[in-house]
């Protein structure tokens, strides 16, 4: 085979230098979006970056809820049961009303307290039984304690 150019007479070296194989490379959507934004220096100056993460209360289940709840300054009533919550909301009654000047909107109010009340009794009755109740409040007493509040603060 004289004449011919294959690799083997060339002056380059008797062999061919073979790449190892590697499998394709896909970056999918999410590693391309991390990616940029690092190069475009996103995670720079993070708060807490170069911190220990706080783990103390890992072993409660609820622990990222509680953590929520506190580091954004959220209400937590909303977790109570509904008794629990309407209690809590019959205990405010009248004062949580006097910046309400009419009093069709204060009954209203205190009227349909009285039907989630009553809804809150059905529904424990079809499930489980609950030691907690919360109980209906007299409307027209609280119409009184009203007006006397809105008397008295003018």
């Amino acid at each position: 085979m004289t004449g011919t150019s294959d690799d083997r007479s060339s002056g380059e070296g008797r062999f061919r230098r073979v790449r190892r194989w590697q499998p394709p490379r896909h970056e999918s959507r999410v590693e391309k979006m991390i990616r940029e934004a690092t190069e475009r220096g996103e995670f720079d100056n993070l708060p807490g970056m170069g911190k220990p993460l706080d783990l103390s209360d890992a072993d409660d289940p609820d622990w990222w809820v509680k953590r929520k709840i506190r580091d954004e300054n959220l209400d937590s009533s909303a977790l109570l049961p509904m008794p629990l919550q309407l209690r809590r909301e019959a205990q405010d009654f009248p004062d949580s009303l006097v910046s309400i000047a009419d009093e069709d909107a204060v009954r209203e109010i205190l009227t349909d307290f009285n039907r989630r009340v009553r809804e809150a009794h059905l529904g424990s009755r079809a499930g489980l039984p609950t030691l907690i109740t919360a109980h209906t409040v007299d409307v027209d007493d609280l119409i009184d304690r009203w007006r006397e509040l809105r008397r008295s603060r003018g």
